[in-house]
Parts: C-alpha cells; structure tokens; sequence
C-alpha cells in the first residue's frame, strides 16, 4: 500500500528523539491528549512549514476543496538524529502569532516553536515515493518533492506537499533517498498549525 493519491494533501517530516524523551514515550503521550482533549500539538520548528504563511493556508484550501492533510512522519533512529532540543514546555499558543492564550490543559509540548495540531495518530508503515509529490506551498513550491527534501541529516527535513495528478520524475528519482518509509501518520485538525512560546 502507498500512502500516494492523486491530489492529495500531506505534510511531511521527519521525528525521533526529542529533548531526552523517545519516540515511543512522545506518541502514548499525544495519543493521550487526543483521547482526553480531542487533539494534540505536535511539536516542530524550521521556516518551511511556517504555521500562518504556509500550513494554515494550504490546509484551509485543501478543506474547500472537500480533501484534508496528513501529518506523514519518517521516524530517525537514535544513532542518525542530527536535532537536540532542550525540555522547556510550552506555556502559551497562538494561531497567528499575536494573540497568544495559555496551552490547553492536557497539552504538553518541549522545545518547539510552532505545533502541528493532529488527531487520528497512528502507526502505519508507507512509502512515500518523493517523486510523485511537489512542494505545494512557500518559496519552493512547484519543486519536486525528490529535489527538495534532504537525505537524513539535511537541512530541509520537512515540508508541505502535493501528490501529483500524474507521476512526476526528478533527474536523480531512483537514486537514494527518493522514497522514504513513513513509520506515523496523523490528520492535520483546525488551525492545523500554531506558534508557541
């Protein structure tokens, strides 16, 4: 099975440890908070799903469109992590980077700036082939997703995707890396992203 449908909406991003909590620990968490609160916040930082001029758009257009967006996730292991955040929490949330409100109660979230907010976690084991999807919003869009997504390690380790109506083709598109296993999904929920501090 592929997670690959025409038309459809995802985010992609890549997560492992994360401020000295595991992977495993981080997902019973936010499966908690969505049973309890009905969503999660799931932490990120990066300007290339900047929640007000990026996510929030792109998933309001996918909403009039009749579709939503997938929160799709390519789990690092330890020994390849390149990202270290301290385990200072969130106290306060904002849809637009102004009017900040305390953090939900039931919601915790550590050195992050910016929160995707998801429900419907689950473990699901897809490939993503990286080039059948362009970039959908931002400075980048257009590109293909193979020539814009980094290998592990790289600078660019998520992004706002479009799955192409037809396949798309990169010059180096069966070389390494241009299909990654995505290990969680979740679907983006409303305001599908915000600010924290």
């Amino acid at each position: 099975m592929s997670i690959v449908t025409a038309g459809e909406g995802i985010v992609f991003m890549r997560v492992g440890t994360h401020a000295g909590e595991a992977l495993d620990d981080i997902v019973d968490r936010k499966l908690k908070e969505i049973r309890d609160v009905g969503h999660a916040f799931w932490g990120y930082g990066g300007s290339s799903c900047h929640p007000r001029s990026i996510v929030q758009p792109y998933a309001e257009d996918a909403a009039r469109a009749g579709g939503g967006v997938r929160l799709c996730m390519e789990e690092v292991p330890a020994e390849r992590e390149t990202y270290w955040a301290d385990d200072d929490p969130a106290r306060e949330w904002s849809i637009d980077g102004i009017n900040f409100r305390p953090m939900p109660a039931g919601i915790r979230v550590t050195g992050s700036r910016y929160a995707f907010v998801v429900t419907g976690l689950r473990r699901e084991r897809l490939p993503l082939p990286l080039s059948q999807v362009r970039v959908a919003a931002g400075p980048n869009r257009g590109r293909i997703g193979a020539d814009y997504v980094d290998d592990v390690g790289g600078r660019v380790d998520k992004a706002v995707l479009q799955v192409a109506r037809a396949p798309e083709r990169s010059e180096d598109a069966d070389g390494p890396g241009r299909v990654v296993m995505i290990d969680l999904v979740a679907d983006l929920h409303r305001p599908y992203a915000v600010f924290l501090r």
